[in-house]
């Protein structure tokens, strides 16, 4: 199918962007990768009467570490951040999930900044930058906000910028140094969307307590899972099995997710808890502690 028709703008500068966003209204819809929206345009899903490229704009993709923040630009692909030595050294968590994002020709091309703003429930990056505490930057022409993942991502395919917003930036805090961490999902097919995926980031000390503990989840809700519960109830103590599997017992025993095509929301349960039991336990692994 094709999409309707729309007028098509091609900003060379942010600031013009933001102008023409301020200006078209809710019927403008900016373009970073178009790996999302091309799609639902052309399945009339959508229908802006105004699209905005962001492609020309320079310096709106970028990798670097100031000071103690990661700073990700939002028209970086997914593939530079998958790559990113600087990423895989110090966040080896988003490294990691970006292995799992679609299929390596639309991470070429898609932006880190496009998918958090689509806000697929089943997506992986918002759980991922949920897990590492991350702000997300949104700008408009009066005025920057900062926004934390639990207050920017709404529910399915909603986000909590306006209409005259961009998403610009992606701030991820250094984590604790010790830490650890890992991703899996289950998914149809490599490259699909996850039917439950689990992210979690520890730190033990070294009598093999749990010191620190971030668990999320993707494919469970209308938005990512941050089980605060189980994350709570692992700190402080011992890195053994049977706690590691009352965590994710705990952290997916209210869950409630939908049903599909693709799986049944008892199905959904009870695989988040063995994804999450096998996800805590490799990240736990990799400090050796495991009692």
């Amino acid at each position: 199918m094709k999409p309707p028709p729309f007028e098509y703008y091609a900003p060379s500068t942010l600031d013009e962007a933001l102008r023409l966003l301020r200006d078209l209204g809710p019927d403008a819809r900016p373009l970073a990768g178009g790996q999302s929206l091309v799609p639902m345009m052309n399945f009339r899903l959508v229908r802006p009467r105004y699209v905005i490229d962001l492609n020309r704009i320079p310096n709106f993709g970028y990798v670097r570490l100031n000071s103690d923040v990661l700073q990700i630009g939002a028209m970086t692909r997914h593939r530079e951040v998958e790559h990113s030595e600087v990423i895989k050294n110090q966040w080896p968590l988003l490294a990691e999930v970006m292995k799992h994002v679609a299929h390596v020709q639309i991470r070429s091309r898609g932006t880190i900044g496009g998918s958090l703003s689509h806000a697929d429930p089943s997506a992986e990056l918002p759980a991922a930058i949920a897990a590492l505490e991350g702000t997300l930057i949104l700008r408009s022409h009066s005025g920057t906000r900062r926004l934390r993942p639990h207050e920017y991502f709404m529910g399915a395919l909603t986000t909590a910028a306006e209409p005259d917003e961009l998403l610009v930036e992606i701030q991820l805090p250094t984590l604790p140094a010790g830490t650890s961490a890992a991703f899996d999902e289950l998914s149809r097919r490599r490259g699909d969307f996850a039917i439950v995926g689990v992210a979690t980031v520890v730190k033990c000390n070294a009598v093999a307590e749990i010191t620190f503990a971030r668990l999320t989840f993707t494919g469970v809700g209308e938005k990512y899972f941050r089980a605060h519960d189980a994350e709570e109830y692992l700190v402080g103590r011992k890195a053994t099995s049977s706690v590691i599997a009352e965590a994710a017992r705990m952290a997916t025993s209210t869950l409630d997710p939908p049903s599909d095509i693709h799986a049944s929301s008892n199905y959904r349960r009870q695989t988040a808890e063995v994804v999450a039991e096998r996800v805590m336990a490799r990240a736990i692994g990799q400090q050796g502690v495991m009692v």
